[in-house]
């Protein structure tokens, strides 16, 4: 076989899953973009603000409420992906183990939510109602995502994109109706929002029962499996769920309403890497967790080599064109053009960073040291950038996040090396031929 058939063989089936995600999750994109830049043009600057807060709050406590274990059950199932009784298990010990996070989470987000927006002076009833929102839209995003891969692991992606696909055009569509019936404010926006998080998470409940036909069995040594695998990644999980929302909660904490507003309309702008981190766990993750050990070194290279140069070309759109990306926030935010390519450069560095440490977690390239160095690196870098300026104004927030950004993706890059040099980290207890062992990965 000549190295183009080679090429092909291996780029074909790719672009058609590729071909397959765009085009349903291009759908489902599109409607969530848009109800977000409806959002950012229909409601006042000081309602918006308390809209940002919400999904910025919630989007922090969903990663906090899962730190990793949903999508560890891949590697631990590896190419057993026809045994049902095995995923069914594994699912019920993640259940049991997500039940004791949310335990802790919950109590701790009634304390911290009303301390962070303190300065807001937002009244009792608004805190309660974002509160109500935040706890539900978390817990339901980790259902969604503890049964959606199940949906992953069998391959019923269709779908998993119908459930998303209707949720986010069922969403739009209530905007909508309730705008035409002068209807609409911050809290429908809300409401509607959290609608679609809970309908996703239960089509893939029992699209998974369904799947799997069998009822699991939570037990001790799935769950220490389990968390055998993501502790070392835990910190920088916690970390991550904190330091992703960095700009929102500097001008929420240090800033004003208006401040806020801007930061929470320019996050929308940073959809374009969600439709990007799709393949993360639909694509890369499950591919590269089966994916042979003597074709894992092109490979790697192949895919962070695509993804950088798709981040560079997003960041020179925003630097030689910011009007076209403030146009469609509307005129409210028409004077954010630097601060358009700041996002944009940390956004990219940021998912640039965790495609690589999505993929290392499928090789089982997580290790106590790399988790370590990221959050003192970028705590050191952080703590120095302290005294930089006021951390309340957008474009001081912005620099922020991207300096960050950068500490955690150097670490990767050590990771990587570490990894291909010395190999996967094993687990105590795992099942023979349960995962890919990859061990001596760099002499296969």
């Amino acid at each position: 076989m000549s190295r183009i058939d080679r090429w092909k063989a291996f780029l074909v089936p790719k672009l058609h899953r590729v071909a397959e995600l765009l085009a349903a999750q291009g759908i489902t994109m599109a409607g969530n973009l848009l109800y977000g830049l409806l959002c950012v043009r229909l409601l006042p600057k000081p309602e918006y603000a308390k809209f940002a807060v919400v999904f910025s709050a919630l989007a922090t406590l969903a990663l906090l409420l899962d730190i990793g274990i949903s999508t560890g059950i891949m590697p631990l199932v590896g190419e057993k992906t026809g045994d049902l009784q095995l995923i069914a298990d594994y699912i019920a010990s993640l259940r049991t183990l997500a039940h004791r996070l949310f335990a802790v989470m919950a109590p701790l987000t009634l304390v911290v939510f009303p301390l962070m927006v303190h300065r807001q002076h937002w009244s009792a009833a608004t805190l309660a109602a974002m509160l109500a929102a935040v706890l539900t839209g978390g817990w339901f995003a980790r259902v969604s995502g503890a049964y959606g891969v199940v949906l992953i692991i069998r391959r019923d992606r269709p779908r998993w994109y119908r459930a998303q696909m209707i949720s986010s055009l069922g969403t739009l569509a209530l905007l909508g109706i309730f705008w035409a019936a002068h209807w609409f404010n911050v809290w429908w926006a809300i409401a509607f929002n959290v609608a679609g998080i809970v309908f996703v998470a239960e089509s893939y409940y029992f699209r998974a029962h369904r799947l799997l036909g069998v009822a699991g069995r939570s037990s001790a040594q799935k769950r220490k499996a389990i968390v055998q695998l993501v502790l070392p990644q835990t910190p920088n999980v916690i970390f991550y769920a904190v330091q992703g929302q960095i700009p929102q909660i500097l001008v929420t904490v240090f800033g004003f309403t208006v401040a806020v507003a801007d930061v929470g309309a320019l996050s929308r702008l940073g959809q374009i890497f969600v439709v990007f981190a799709q393949v993360n766990p639909l694509l890369l993750e499950p591919y590269f967790a089966r994916l042979p050990r003597n074709r894992l070194k092109a490979n790697y290279l192949a895919a962070v080599s695509t993804i950088a140069c798709a981040c560079v070309a997003v960041v020179a759109l925003g630097r030689w064109f910011p009007g076209l990306f403030l146009w469609v926030l509307g005129p409210r935010y028409t004077s954010l053009r630097y601060e358009v390519l700041l996002l944009l450069i940390g956004g990219s560095i940021r998912y640039l960073s965790g495609s690589m440490f999505v993929i290392h977690s499928s090789r089982r390239f997580v290790y106590w040291w790399n988790n370590l160095t990221v959050i003192t690196l970028t705590l050191i870098v952080q703590i120095l950038y302290l005294f930089a300026g006021n951390l309340g104004t957008v474009r001081q927030a912005l620099m922020f996040n991207i300096v960050s950004a950068a500490a955690s993706l150097f670490v990767n890059i050590l990771c990587a090396f570490y990894g291909f040099l010395r190999g996967p980290r094993p687990i105590v207890g795992l099942e023979p031929g349960l995962a890919i062992d990859i061990e001596g990965e760099l002499h296969g």
